[in-house]
């Protein structure tokens, strides 16, 4: 069984700063990094460090193969990643001194695909394989309707949420994973009571999570309805937490863990990422999870 991420591959400039800067005000930041990321390279990552077998199908620009060896030396399959003419995808990244984040976002690479390529890299999948995506990349449809085609089994993670989001046929996603914001838009309410009522009414057949950051992680499926708390940590860099979260979640739920489990796993994965700066950097592996859960 291969999970098949057809997902962004970003370079992250990540600056660290006292607060997140205002409208009109240059600020100097303390210390700048570039690292690998973005939500479809992150939640890759995260697939492979829980022990999911994941091929990336993604693309960057000519000159920056660093970042698809980083995501092999993780573990990721990285035959379904290409390199294009032009820029990669690239995100700047200010974190304040309270972990919170504010990302500006370039496509770049990720918004150059087209059928062909999506057919050639996906043929080789089977009803017994998985589809992940994201929201950073061009050809979410395509991909979705090849998938439906073949009888895999999809999840999406909607992120960053966008107009056209509620057009694509979020039916055939057999796991949508939304934070609040998102939900918000797809449910057409703010009532954090009715969010899952009203998507589960509109995708009945769906595995419906929402993450609630620091507030932990709801689950609602035809047969229960399960909620986890995230646990307590020192909070560094909350970037990449949600993709961490998405990788370690999917892949518990493959290996055939019950639901409260697959969010108890989640959310101790993104509760150790928040500890350490950067989004790839901060993923941990399995063993680290398993440790901090006993």
């Amino acid at each position: 069984m291969t999970v098949y991420n057809f997902g962004s591959i970003n370079i992250d400039m990540i600056y660290r700063v006292p607060h997140l800067v205002k409208p009109g005000e240059t600020l100097a930041s303390r210390s700048m990094s570039t690292v690998l990321g973005g939500k479809g390279a992150n939640q890759s990552v995260a697939l492979a460090r829980a022990g999911t077998h994941v091929q990336h199908v993604g693309r960057i620009g000519d000159g920056d193969q660093w970042a698809s060896k980083q995501m092999s030396d993780a573990g990721v399959d990285i035959r379904g990643v290409e390199s294009v003419a032009g820029p990669s995808g690239h995100a700047i990244i200010q974190v304040d001194d309270n972990g919170e984040n504010s990302i500006i976002l370039h496509g770049g690479a990720n918004q150059s695909f087209d059928a062909t390529a999506l057919e050639k890299h996906l043929q080789e999948a089977t009803p017994d394989d998985w589809l992940l995506i994201q929201n950073e990349c061009n050809g979410i449809q395509t991909a979705m309707d090849i998938a439906a085609h073949k009888g895999m089994r999809i999840a999406f993670n909607p992120a960053p949420m966008t107009p056209d989001v509620a057009a694509l046929p979020l039916e055939q996603c057999a796991v949508l994973i939304v934070n609040e914001t998102e939900a918000e838009q797809l449910a057409g309410t703010t009532d954090p009571d009715e969010l899952l009522n009203r998507l589960a009414e509109k995708y009945p057949q769906s595995r419906l999570v929402l993450t609630l950051g620091a507030k932990g992680a709801v689950l609602h499926s035809q047969a229960e309805q399960f909620r986890q708390q995230a646990s307590a940590v020192d909070v560094v860099d909350t970037t990449g937490a949600g993709d961490t979260f998405v990788g370690y979640f999917l892949a518990a739920m493959i290996s055939g863990l019950d639901d409260q489990e697959c969010l108890r796993r989640g959310c101790a994965a993104a509760a150790l990422s928040v500890t350490v700066a950067g989004a790839t950097p901060s993923i941990p592996d399995a063993a680290a999870v398993d440790a901090f859960l006993n």
